[in-house]
């Protein structure tokens, strides 16, 4: 199994520029074809696909649409080749789910909104952008704070 960097999906999802990464592209593309019939196995991480998501989504790199990121991302991490720790895959796709649905959000907060949903877990956060998750419990200081020693 290998490892995919940022890169790689990269010249894989965006529109070579240059000579020098049509060639790269075309070696991902060999690649991931691999990938998609399950050929080959690959993972990563979600520093990775938030960093492809993140470059793909900027004004200053490739300006693509949520829902053109979205798709593309999770069309990808569905294929048979695509590997990753017990729940994380459908975690992923959950979270680019929720971006998709909630673009304002993000792709780091849509992946933990996902991770608490399928944990239970309560999210201690200041941010009230989560606030429209129904499906997320929240952790509620103490009317109190302590005082500092």
């Amino acid at each position: 199994m290998m490892f995919l960097d940022t890169n790689i999906f990269l010249r894989y999802l965006a529109t070579p520029t240059t000579p020098d990464v049509q060639l790269l592209a075309e070696k991902a593309h060999h690649l991931f074809a691999q990938i998609k019939t399950g050929e080959a196995e690959a993972t990563t991480s979600e520093v990775v696909i938030h960093e492809v998501c993140f470059i793909l989504r900027s004004r200053k790199h490739y300006g693509s649409s949520v829902a053109e990121v979205t798709q593309s991302v999770a069309a990808v991490l569905a294929w048979p080749g695509m590997t990753f720790p017990m729940g994380d895959k459908e975690i992923y796709l959950r979270a680019l789910n929720l971006w998709s649905q909630r673009p304002k959000l993000g792709f780091a907060d849509s992946v933990i909104a996902a991770r608490c949903e399928r944990s239970g877990h309560e999210l201690a956060t200041f941010d009230r952008h989560f606030r429209d998750l129904p499906f997320l419990d929240f952790w509620q200081p103490k009317s109190s704070v302590p005082n500092e020693p």
